[in-house]
């Protein structure tokens, strides 16, 4: 993770915190298909073509097939168009409750924490969902399953207690 700009802080393994994610411009690609695995090409392509500076994380939608790669910050200000089946989008800053992990890029993994992050959340209700989760992830292919790290985040919002 060092060698990499990361747009934020990761979570620690087995910690769940709340944290505020920066705004950020994403590069998106999207697939109707679940077995389709060209999302991860086309983003590699669009920021080759474009020289566009590699950034951590990676994130992915738990409900829908799509990919997201943050534009670095040398990058942030440049005029970048969508193209090749990649979307460049605006996202907001947003308020997140966040679990760590470590382990395999697995569904069962992933879902592992999704459930630790939803029992937090009842918990606590002064937090509620506003927002489908996603998994994000601070590795690339070549480390070892056992070392990576990834968190499932759920975008939330503050109810006010009475």
């Amino acid at each position: 993770m060092a060698s990499t700009e990361s747009w934020y802080a990761a979570t620690e393994p087995g910690v769940i915190e709340v944290k505020e994610i920066p705004a950020a411009k994403l590069m998106v690609a999207g697939s109707a298909s679940a077995a389709d695995d060209s999302m991860f090409g086309r983003l590699f392509r669009y920021i080759s073509t474009h020289d566009v500076k590699m950034t951590v994380p990676v994130e992915a939608p738990l409900g829908r097939n799509e990919m997201r790669f943050y534009v670095g910050s040398r990058d942030a200000s440049r005029a970048l168009q969508s193209s090749g089946g990649v979307q460049v989008t605006e996202m907001p800053a947003r308020l997140v409750v966040s679990a760590g992990a470590r382990g395999s890029y697995s569904w069962g993994n992933i879902h592992a924490a999704e459930q630790k992050l939803n029992d937090w959340l009842t918990n606590n209700p002064r937090y509620r969902p506003a927002g489908e989760a996603y998994a994000v992830f601070w590795n690339g292919p070549y480390v070892p399953g056992i070392v990576k790290r990834f968190e499932v985040h759920q975008p939330v919002k503050m109810q006010a207690m009475h």
